[in-house]
């Protein structure tokens, strides 16, 4: 499908790309992964012709489609409908042809290819990717000038979706979803039956969905199969063999060094030392691969402590306008160590209720109580533009200290993450991960009672999100956390509110069983719209429904066998791994037999990737089991 050959790219001196090789093959579909700034973005670009490499080739398979999401959806008159249907440029010509064409000959080859293409079912399909994306049937009837540019970037997504190409190029596609967008999204590409290349640092979407990893490393391109932990598993396992390895040259150089010190003015040795000089200079350190250091976040400790509640709601009504609350008589409770994640929908009024909470937005009716020494951090998306674009993070921090001398100020700034090499450039010369991570310190510098986290990983990589799930995990006040990333979520948090119907609902369930639940209801839906409109026999009666619920439960019975046997299975393989680490604990193993070291590291590998299959199998069989329970 595509050939990336000795692919070299340089953008103002730095090398993107080094003679970077790599294939993906038809029907894949894979997670492109790598710190931000390296290049991901551009290797789409090169992809789609859009600029030129400085040396190799790329090459796609003649005939095949390319498409993506290259920005929001324009702000017209089409309804959405309309807008995703128009994504599909050769339905749309076909169509256009088919009602001027005269030849019957070009009038079948026209019919032909619209049936080939499904053509006549399309308007459902693309009704389908709108609702999985968070439209409902109302909304596709509205113009896409009547939403905001975020809401029109999922426009944009569900038209690249819908127009199905040979190959389809998404980057970072979840960042304008919520949880249930997010989900959906997962299990659509994990069914495209196309090939597709993801760049995303979800590790959720890249262990669920996709059937290879890409990684963008030191300019080269490697291709992995599995999700990425079986990728970072295997990875890391190689960088602890490599750096074994590289261990014991250092030692082999050293010992040789030693010996050519040694003898080298000795005349009856002058001739081994100058053959093992000869070596010494052939000897290469091995290269190990760097884990690239990831600067950690710090949120400072809340004081002084405070009595719980922190903030309480009270019969309260929030929104906008007096008549027309987003929600409605709401009692809630914060203290000073909770960790609640609030999903929901996008629309449902999950910001309006962090608002309230944050102060910034004032009751309908009712009351929101807040201890009166209460400090809190706010961390939006659109505050991302009020940093401000021609002072450095050096300046931003200076106003927060204006008594503090230059050492402490530089000493501040480099605890945000802005060392001697960054804190004195502009904010407008910043990546988004960049500007991300000085305003989780600037909201964070004077230690919080309570962060409140809307979306705070849109742009940051899998390494800065580990690292802030790291300090929100240390840092000892209150958390609330709006996120499409399940992995944060989970990480994180410890209470789930759902935001819903103009309500909040305490769940008493975990992110697993949330995600279970959303993927259910959206399964119930579509089979319920397959079969609506149909006329059915006449209401069943009890007995019937005794009869059918027996025997589905006997019609589970080898699906409960399949599960206890995975079950059994995965722990017989933990046992096995334990021996195994148990042999690779024991000390100078890696100096004193290599050979078996290796030989026993790869086997470990292997057993994890079955493992993981193991677990991904029990994880399907359980969700099916969970279904049916339900239903019945």
């Amino acid at each position: 499908m595509l050939h990336i050959n000795d692919l070299t790219y340089r953008v103002e001196g730095r090398t993107l790309f080094d003679q970077a090789t790599a294939m993906i093959a038809q029907g894949w579909i894979v997670g492109f992964t790598g710190r931000n700034g390296t290049g991901k973005s551009t290797l789409f670009r090169l992809i789609q012709d859009q600029i030129s490499p400085d040396g190799g080739s790329l090459s796609l398979t003649p005939g095949r489609r390319i498409g993506g999401v290259a920005q929001e959806a324009a702000a017209t008159e089409d309804t959405l409908i309309e807008t995703v249907l128009a994504a599909d440029t050769e339905r749309a010509d076909l169509l256009h042809r088919a009602e001027h064409a005269t030849d019957p000959h070009e009038i079948a080859r026209i019919q032909t290819r619209l049936a080939d293409i499904d053509a006549y079912s399309a308007e459902a399909r693309a009704a389908q990717v709108l609702s999985g994306l968070g439209f409902d049937s109302v909304d596709q009837r509205r113009p896409c000038a009547e939403f905001s540019g975020g809401w029109r970037m999922r426009v944009a997504l569900a038209g690249a979706l819908f127009a199905a190409p040979d190959l389809l190029l998404l980057d970072e596609p979840t960042n304008y979803l919520d949880l249930e967008g997010a989900v959906w999204l997962e299990t659509y590409l994990k069914k495209y039956p196309y090939t597709a290349i993801v760049i995303s640092h979800d590790r959720g979407l890249l262990n669920r969905s996709v059937s290879h990893i890409l990684a963008l490393e030191g300019g080269k391109l490697s291709v992995h199969p599995g999700g990425y932990d079986t990728y970072a598993r295997r990875r890391a396992e190689q960088q602890r063999l490599a750096e074994a390895q590289a261990h014991k040259t250092e030692a082999q150089r050293a010992h040789m060094q030693a010996f050519v010190d040694r003898f080298r003015a000795k005349a009856s040795k002058a001739k081994q030392a100058q053959s093992r000089l000869k070596a010494l200079e052939k000897l290469k350190s091995s290269d190990v691969p760097l884990d690239e250091s990831t600067t950690p976040f710090v949120f400072p400790a809340p004081k002084p402590a405070m009595a719980p509640p922190i903030v309480r709601l009270q019969s309260a009504d929030l929104g906008y306008e007096e008549d027309r609350p987003v929600l409605r008589d709401l009692t809630l409770r914060i203290d000073e160590d909770d960790r609640i994640a609030i999903l929901g929908t996008n629309g449902q009024g999950k910001s309006t209720l962090v608002k309230a909470i944050a102060g910034r937005l004032s009751p309908l009716n009712g009351n929101v109580y807040a201890h009166k020494k209460l400090k809190i951090a706010y961390f939006a998306q659109h505050q991302l533009d009020e940093l401000r674009p021609d002072e450095t993070p050096y300046d931003h921090v200076k106003a927060l200290m204006p008594e503090g001398t230059e050492a402490q100020i530089r000493a501040r700034t480099a605890g945000l993450g802005f060392g001697p090499e960054k804190a004195d450039i502009p904010v407008r010369n910043m990546s988004g991960g960049e500007k991300a991570r000085l305003l989780l310190g600037l909201i964070a510098f004077e230690g919080p009672h309570l962060m409140i986290l809307d979306e705070p990983t849109n742009h940051l990589d899998i390494q800065s999100r580990e690292a802030l799930i790291a300090a929100l995990d240390a840092y000892p006040g209150a958390v609330l956390l709006i996120t499409h990333d399940a992995h944060l979520a989970e990480a994180t948090v410890d209470r789930l509110w759902e935001v819903k119907n103009g309500a909040v609902h305490i769940l008493d369930e975990d992110i697993d069983n949330y995600r279970a639940r959303i993927l259910a209801s959206a399964k119930a839906a579509g089979e319920q719209k397959k079969t609506s409109g149909k006329t059915g026999p006449t209401a069943p009666t009890p007995a019937d429904h005794r009869r059918e619920a027996a025997a589905r439960r006997e019609a589970l019975k080898p699906l409960r066998a399949h599960i206890t046997g995975l079950e059994g299975e995965i722990a017989r393989i933990d046992g096995v791994i334990a021996q195994m680490d148990d042999i690779l604990a024991t000390p100078g193993l890696f100096d004193t037999d290599l050979a078996r070291a290796t030989d026993i590291s790869q086997k470990r590998a292997r057993a994890e990737e079955k493992k993981a299959a193991l677990e991904e199998a029990w994880l399907e069989a359980s969700s099916q089991y969970e279904e049916a329970i339900a239903a019945d």
